[in-house]
């Protein structure tokens, strides 16, 4: 089944059930409470339970009484995830039940081994999350304008189908449809091989001198920003779908020898064509990430602006910036090493570049190119 984006209006009545109170699913649980649909929630773990409760997430699931819930959404660790989905498949046998475990194939295989009657049952995936975890960083905005996956079997019913996608639309949510083997062939790539790859590269620096991590600028905070997710959960990621991330590990690794081969020798001849060929293939590959709103990659114009390290100033140039008319694609933030000037990196489009730096120039700004 090819991949294709759905655009219909869900419309979820409730109750729903939530099994799990992690960051998605106390999030899952906000933002249907914010839309006025009555959720419960439960959780192994009496805490996480009470204080997703506690923020609005939801109503204990022992308060259900002989409700019946339209959807239940698992969202168990995924080594439990096909336990609790069986379980609730037999609890619940008027609803749907959805899981939002990472990866997809595998907790299909495990179910229809067992036998389980899987028309009520889609596998699905939020491509949304935090570096923190647990309910107190949940957001009932969480899944605004990000993907999420459906990956429906031969047997799931349309009705089915229909509730994960109102669940999904009715949280803000992008709808993508992927069979099974392709969600976990491309997650490996853009998502699971990345958060290796981060943690690797994060993990040199244990033991680094302090003189020289303060040289880190946005370009190492950007490679490891996601190492400092939860390794607990990565384990059981990784696990679940080994087979597709060493498929794209070989092809890294191949990469890495042959940097390493050219780089052990940088001056022999055709090294250095090789190094910019190495180069050209990341750019080229990073120009093809979907741009802003998921449409297509689009090139932007970068300018950095210095501003004093003290209240008010990024709020005060964001203003005059609206002011100007120019809209921003993107905004990063930075400071100078031992100066307190921040530096705010700023992107728009090519034809707004010039005339954003004229604007601002003459407001007083110190502006970069």
């Amino acid at each position: 089944m090819s991949a294709f984006r759905t655009h219909g209006r869900g419309h979820l009545n409730g109750p729903v059930v939530v099994i799990g109170t992690g960051l998605l699913g106390t999030s899952i649980g906000l933002g249907l409470r914010g839309r006025g649909v009555s959720v419960f929630l439960s959780d192994p773990s009496p805490t996480n339970e009470a204080v997703a409760v506690d923020i609005g997430a939801g109503l204990p699931l022992s308060r259900i009484g002989d409700e019946q819930p339209e959807l239940v959404v698992v969202a168990a660790p995924p080594d439990v995830t096909a336990d609790v989905v069986e379980r609730s498949l037999l609890e619940y046998p008027e609803a749907t039940v959805v899981d939002i475990a990472s990866v997809k194939a595998g907790i299909l295989a495990d179910l229809r081994s067992r036998g389980v009657d899987l028309g009520r049952y889609v596998g699905t995936h939020p491509m949304a999350g935090r570096e923190k975890s647990g309910p107190v960083a949940a957001r009932g905005e969480l899944f605004t304008s990000m993907p999420w996956v459906l990956c429906p079997s031969e047997e799931t019913s349309p009705a089915a189908l229909q509730a994960a996608r109102a669940l999904a639309t009715d949280l803000g949510a992008v709808v993508t449809q992927f069979a099974p083997d392709e969600h976990d062939e491309a997650v490996a790539l853009v998502s699971h091989v990345p958060q290796v790859m981060s943690s690797l590269v994060a993990g040199r620096l244990q033991g680094t001198p302090l003189h020289a991590l303060s040289l880190a600028g946005n370009g190492l905070r950007d490679v490891t920003r996601i190492a400092a997710s939860d390794p607990t959960l990565w384990v059981q990621i990784l696990g679940a779908n080994a087979g597709k991330v060493v498929e794209v590990l070989h092809g890294v690794r191949e990469d890495l020898n042959r940097l390493i081969a050219t780089l052990e020798d940088p001056t022999a001849p055709g090294a250095r064509l090789d190094l910019a060929q190495l180069i050209s293939e990341g750019n080229a590959g990073q120009s093809r990430i979907p741009g802003k709103h998921g449409g297509p990659p689009q090139a932007y114009s970068w300018l950095t602006v210095l501003v004093d390290d003290k209240p008010g100033q990024i709020a005060r140039l964001l203003t005059e910036i609206g002011e100007i008319g120019v809209n921003l694609e993107d905004l990063r933030l930075d400071h100078s090493s031992g100066q307190n000037v921040g530096m705010v990196e700023l992107s728009v489009l090519p034809n707004k570049h010039d005339l954003l730096i004229e604007a601002l120039n003459d407001r007083g700004w110190r502006v970069l190119q």
